[in-house]
């Protein structure tokens, strides 16, 4: 009689991707979309699980400002006005190069801690979607120039990606969420992130800032390796 053969299966344990990034953060699209490019011509990347993690540049912005993005980033820096539009002017050049339109002129000052809550809540159906939500929110802020730190703003964007609008409405009208952005924060503070775009690739590699994709890719390749 003869034994038959047995075959082992060995599981691939997923790369975690972590990034901490502000919907209002210019930086954090461009990152967005140079990790993304890495990611895709990575050979490993069903296994990479990206998770995003909430970060606010101003938590002070009142909801609703009536100043204009320049005028209150001058206030904030204590920058001159044109200096600040220099500033927009090298980023959007720096945007294009990813195919980016930013349109600062539009942007509508936001406090994003109900943009965060919105991805949280996108996340508990799949990461997909609170990818997808991340991406809409930052096209709505930058190339939109919509307020999302306007709740019926937001539940719109969450019917654009497929969520239920009167479901996100009752959420944010709620505290619902709400610890899932503070727990990130603080987070934030254990791993030592002092500013954003920022990728933590298993708890074990930093990248800081929209790096080109040629160094996300090395990123990648290089915390596979380390356990594999």
């Amino acid at each position: 009689m003869t034994t038959p053969a047995t075959t082992t299966i060995t599981r691939v344990r997923p790369l975690r991707v972590e990034i901490w990034a502000d919907v209002a953060c210019p930086w954090c699209y461009i990152g967005r979309r140079r990790f993304a490019a890495a990611l895709r011509t990575f050979p490993h990347r069903e296994h990479v699980e990206v998770r995003w993690r909430s970060y606010q540049l101003s938590p002070e912005a009142p909801v609703g400002s009536a100043l204009s993005e320049a005028e209150m980033l001058a206030e904030a820096k204590m920058l001159p006005l044109a200096d600040v539009q220099e500033m927009f002017t090298h980023v959007t050049a720096v945007a294009a190069g990813v195919g980016l339109d930013l349109r600062f002129d539009t942007v509508r000052p936001a406090n994003t801690f109900d943009a965060h809550r919105l991805v949280h809540l996108a996340r508990r159906r799949s990461p997909e979607l609170a990818d997808a939500v991340v991406e809409a929110l930052m096209s709505a802020h930058f190339t939109r120039g919509l307020a999302v730190d306007d709740r019926e703003v937001l539940a719109g964007i969450a019917a654009d990606v497929g969520l239920d609008a009167g479901e996100v409405r009752a959420s944010l009208a709620d505290d619902d969420a709400a610890d899932d952005v503070l727990a990130d924060l603080e987070e934030g503070r254990t791993v030592r992130v002092s500013g954003v775009p920022f990728f933590v690739l298993d708890r074990r590699l930093g990248v800081s800032g929209a790096q080109p994709t040629e160094l996300f890719t090395e990123a990648l390749e290089r915390a596979w390796e380390a356990e594999r």
